[in-house]
């Protein structure tokens, strides 16, 4: 079976918006994949031994997509932006659940690495960097929807400034700049602890 263009992904997405059951019931399938995928890449970021696995991540941000409403579906990038930020979301609530649980743990601050845009060390504090996006949006959204698209979600430049409704220079500017911020303020963080 062909993949499926972005256009036709795009008309289900707007026909789901429209309140039509049926264009979600065919949509899944066509994206599922790619849910996996991104799953997967948030899970590799979680370190060996995480009781959650990417098709259960996939799962849930499934029930949380089925659950949203009056969400004006744009295209492609923008639901699979929609669905990194559920995924993040849950794995934020999940790390804070057992944080609670485990009155405070050994969780450990990990920065980011300017030159690849990753954590080098794959076992991620997702809370840490979840609070620093938080204090990033109040200070700038957009930067912070830029790491949110381009870190979690996987998107490329291009897909990212549709999104945005940006230029693509606009986007690697604010990808650059919020790269530098963040790295400070886990930094900062990690010191703090010490």
């Amino acid at each position: 079976m062909a993949a499926p263009s972005p256009q036709d992904l795009t008309q289900l997405l707007v026909a789901w918006s429209n309140g039509e059951q049926d264009a979600l019931e065919r949509l899944i399938p066509l994206v599922y994949s790619e849910l996996h995928r991104l799953a997967h890449r948030h899970m590799s970021r979680e370190g060996r031994g995480h009781p959650l696995q990417s098709t259960a991540l996939v799962h849930e941000a499934y029930q949380r997509l089925v659950n949203l409403r009056d969400v004006n579906w744009q295209n492609r990038a923008h639901f699979f932006a929609v669905s990194a930020q559920l995924m993040r979301r849950i794995l934020v609530d999940y790390a804070r659940s057992r944080r609670y649980t485990k009155r405070g743990g050994e969780w450990r601050h990990v920065p980011l690495n300017e030159a690849v845009a990753v954590f080098p060390d794959r076992r991620t504090d997702i809370v840490a960097l979840d609070d620093a996006l938080s204090t990033l949006a109040e200070i700038d959204p957009r930067k912070s929807r830029v790491v949110e698209m381009r870190f979690f979600g996987g998107l490329s430049v291009k897909e990212t400034a549709e999104v945005l409704d940006v230029s693509q220079e606009t986007v690697l500017r604010d990808w650059r700049l919020a790269k530098v911020w963040l790295l400070r303020q886990l930094s900062e963080g990690t010191a703090d602890e010490d």
